[in-house]
């Protein structure tokens, strides 16, 4: 699985020939990632939560990508009435692209939309590979202690995607205690930082807080990929 981080919590997971844009707000670091919607296959749009910077730029997909997949809570899928093919899967629940399961897991935020209106209840998800490895997508959300059912219940998480900005989100120092206590992760991808003034974050000291803990954490820039 290749993965690349396009701002804030906008991620395009690459999985065989198919490609899953997760909280589209990529309009907002373009210049940095130099990420061309027009250019790049979208097969389905997965969201966390209704806050306009993960759904920002859904309805940019959907003019482009007419037939991409919409994967969300019942709540988020029945509000983009653009979006012709809707996967509306539930917490418990699982999408399946291919041979990669998707499972829809709570996260402790909130979720409305930009206009007020109720956007269901937020979430994570924990992409689970065929091969046994397992990658947590955590969204927004706080320390909660839900966090220790994930490996117990999907396996080990070989990386886990957490927010680390603070302020609307987990900072650094409470990300890595949930990495080390609760979802016994070893690699993290930092997300959720650097975009706002509210959410600007000290690298060296970010990096100290996982480090003491014996946790490997990336800070990506805009537009850089992994492999998984």
């Amino acid at each position: 699985m290749k993965v690349q981080f396009l701002g804030q919590n906008c991620f395009l997971f690459t999985y065989k020939d198919k490609t899953i844009l997760c909280d589209p707000f990529y309009k907002m670091q373009a210049a940095e990632s130099k990420f061309d919607i027009k250019s790049q296959k979208i097969d389905y749009i997965l969201l966390t939560h209704a806050h306009e910077d993960h759904i920002a730029d859904v309805d940019d997909v959907l003019e482009n990508h007419p037939e991409a997949t919409l994967i969300g809570q019942p709540e988020i899928c029945a509000y983009f009435k653009k979006a012709k093919n809707k996967d509306d899967v539930n917490l418990g629940g699982s999408a399946k692209v291919d041979d990669l399961k998707i499972s829809m897991v709570p996260a402790h935020h909130t979720s409305s939309f930009p206009d007020g209106s109720y956007g269901g209840v937020p979430v994570g998800y924990v992409f689970r590979l065929p091969e046994g490895k397992n990658v947590y997508l955590a969204g927004d959300t706080g320390v909660m202690a839900d966090m220790q059912i994930f490996p117990a219940l999907y396996g080990d998480l070989d990386v886990s995607i957490l927010p680390i900005g603070g302020h609307y989100t987990m900072c650094a120092r409470k990300a890595a205690f949930a990495a080390s206590e609760l979802l016994k992760t070893k690699k993290v991808i930092g997300c959720h930082f650097d975009t706002f003034p509210a959410i600007a974050i000290d690298h060296e000291e970010a990096k100290n807080h996982f480090a003491v803990k014996n946790i490997e954490l990336v800070l990506p820039k805009a537009g850089e990929s992994f492999e998984i």
